[in-house]
């Protein structure tokens, strides 16, 4: 888990630079946001709905709030992550790069699915499971 909490950093910038982006206002202070893995807090949102919103739905669904924007980001990582049986590496350099990504991708299209940039991100970082090192 502690590979996702690096990425979630560099998602953490890039959603920020998105949210504030979206807002047309000046970005606010970002701070590192990792909830716990089995937090059962309620969303506005279904993991269905996430899947298949784009990236202004998914702000919408946020209730155009960064934190709550970034928790769906990281959501969608840990689904494409466990899906393709991919590991997120455990090196900031590769988080960041994957935030610059979705952020860049994210930023040209309002229109594209999130989840398919989260995803392209996330094949483009990750390593596949070993056996051993498989949960």
């Amino acid at each position: 888990m502690r590979s996702v909490n690096k990425i979630a950093l560099c998602l953490t910038l890039a959603a920020a630079t998105l949210t504030a982006t979206a807002q047309q206002q000046p970005k606010s202070p970002v701070t590192v946001i990792t909830p716990p893995a089995d937090s059962n807090e309620p969303h506005n949102w279904t993991t269905e709905q996430i899947l298949t919103c784009t990236v202004s739905a998914c702000w919408q669904l946020s209730g155009k709030n960064e934190e709550n924007f970034f928790d769906i980001v990281q959501e969608l990582a840990e689904i494409s992550a466990h899906t393709r049986g991919l590991s997120l590496p455990d090196d900031a350099a590769t988080g960041q790069r994957a935030g610059e990504y979705i952020k860049a991708k994210a930023r040209s299209d309002h229109g594209q699915l999130l989840y398919a940039i989260v995803d392209a991100s996330i094949r483009k970082v990750g390593t596949p499971n070993t056996a051993a090192g498989t949960k």
